[in-house]
């Protein structure tokens, strides 16, 4: 099988477009990725749309445009052509018809013409009475009249790969040497009975023929490998494979209750991480930890650092669980990396309609760019910077009633009017002169800062929690501050 040994690496990431990508998706797109970077070696992006049914148009160019928003950049593929093009399977179904005629006049496969019903029997039979339950067989050596009299019969035929009566053992990259005994690999489907080819074909197929040295792929199709690896043996045969690649199964990632985490859970979806506003790097680097580490105390890194450790038989081959509050945590890490030019520009999407309940003309550049700095230490994802600066570009707060009855106790009047006549007389270009005056206030009333600035931040923004107080102030400036306590007061005063 096929060693890692520089730029003759070649890896490929094959999606199927139907939905939404998903992160256990991401996490194997990245580790391809990252080992063909690590390698010097090629990516290749290939889309697997032989299942009419289910594919949609919408779907590829979601999977393409997630790629780019992600940072993978592909050697070959869509868009980017290469030598052993086209690049979607849809646009190679001669190819697949072309080798299945070759492996069927080899030997290598053959006519299939038992009913479904038939099947389903012969396996009931066998599971009762303690026998592997795959295919029996049945069809292997028909003779010349059994085959016409199906035919006479009407009866459609799949074709069946011929599968050896030996064991079949590889060494895995990430679980170490397999063997599988030839009664739990029985002979499997290749085309369908209507002539379209499935998946067990055209898979190792285009593999072959774009020479993929290293299939890197989730743990669910590690018992289909048997399989593959005899039909490239057969490939070999027939000129179409040069060598067997080596395979690595990548851990499942696993969701709520240890389950394996699946497209229909909602935290699966990469698009609700895009929409929510996580970096790609922090995405990118939370997910590169199910099942890999860069070291045994560094769990924030940048990418090209995964890029440079990166080593796939260093991947833990056990389940990993996706962790939200882990992610987002890493996230918010990568968000205060940024240059903070890069993380005022990064936010602006969270700045427009339809995020935004300010009108255009209220957004004010000159206070976003003042506030982004103390905005950039507080959040976990971009998309949180909306409600965060709302207070800035709307001409009222928006009071959330539950926060308003929180910090506005007995004796909150009393204390917003001596604050405000601190404030009066404050420094309004000093953040800190603003706390003091604030500070002193309490004081007076006998609070300490965190209670007596939670009714100025509520008057002032609306809300309990926040961006740094005294720093939102000196944006807001100190006309619309006062005027928002003077308001408060009023509201507590009817």
């Amino acid at each position: 099988m096929a060693s890692a040994s520089g730029s003759s690496v070649r890896v490929r990431f094959c999606p199927s477009p139907t939905g939404n990508p998903h992160v256990g998706l991401v996490r194997t797109a990245l580790f391809n990725w990252a080992f063909a970077k690590h390698h010097g070696g090629t990516l290749v992006f290939r889309i697997e749309d032989t299942d009419a049914a289910r594919d949609s148009e919408e779907s590829y160019n979601q999977l393409l445009d997630s790629m780019r928003w992600l940072g993978f950049d592909w050697d070959e593929g869509p868009e980017v052509g290469g030598p052993y093009a086209p690049y979607r399977q849809s646009q190679r179904m001669d190819l697949y018809r072309d080798l299945a005629q070759k492996l069927l006049d080899r030997g290598h496969a053959y006519h299939c013409y038992c009913s479904q019903e038939e099947l389903d029997t012969r396996r009931e039979a066998a599971r009762a009475a303690g026998k592997p339950s795959g295919y029996d067989g049945h069809c292997r050596e028909l003779t010349a009249a059994q085959v016409e009299e199906y035919k006479a019969q009407g009866r459609e035929a799949i074709v069946r790969f011929r599968m050896p009566d030996e064991p079949i053992t590889f060494t895995d990259l990430v679980r170490g040497e397999i063997t599988y005994l030839p009664e739990n690999v029985p002979d499997y489907g290749i085309v369908r009975a209507n002539g379209a080819p499935l998946y067990t074909l055209v898979n190792p197929v285009d593999d072959a023929l774009m020479e993929i040295t290293h299939v890197l792929r989730g743990e669910d199709l590690l018992s289909s490998t048997p399989r593959q690896i005899a039909l490239y043996k057969a490939l070999i045969e027939l000129g179409v494979a040069k060598e067997i690649p080596a395979f690595g199964h990548l851990p499942y990632v696993m969701g709520e209750g240890n389950k394996k985490l699946s497209k229909r859970d909602p935290q699966s979806s990469l698009n609700l991480y895009r929409e929510r506003g996580f970096l790609p790097e922090g995405l990118l680097n939370y997910l590169s930890l199910l099942g890999w580490s860069l070291s045994a105390d560094q769990d924030v890194f940048s990418i090209d650092e995964m890029v440079a450790a990166f080593d796939v038989t260093d991947v833990n081959p056990n389940p990993a669980r996706f962790d939200l509050k882990k992610c987002e945590a890493i996230n918010a890490d990568h968000i205060r990396m940024l240059d903070v030019k890069d993380f005022a520009e990064r936010c602006r999407p969270w700045l427009q309609a339809p995020h935004a309940a300010w009108a255009p003309e209220a957004f004010d550049e000159a206070k976003w760019q003042a506030i982004a700095p103390h905005a950039q230490t507080r959040l976990k994802v971009l998309s949180e910077i909306t409600d965060n600066v709302d207070f800035l570009f709307l001409p009222e707060p928006v009071f959330d009633e539950a926060s308003w009855n929180k910090a506005m106790k007995e004796g909150s009047d009393a204390l917003l009017r001596t604050a405000r006549e601190n404030l009066e007389a404050a420094d309004w270009a000093s953040a800190e002169s603003l706390k003091e005056a604030v500070l002193a206030a309490g004081e007076a009333h006998g609070l300490k800062l965190g209670k007596a600035q939670a009714p100025v931040r509520v008057a002032v923004t609306g809300r309990t929690v926040g961006l740094p107080l005294f720093e939102s102030l000196e944006v807001l400036g100190k006309e619309k501050s006062l005027a928002r306590v003077d308001a408060a007061l009023a509201r507590l005063a009817g």
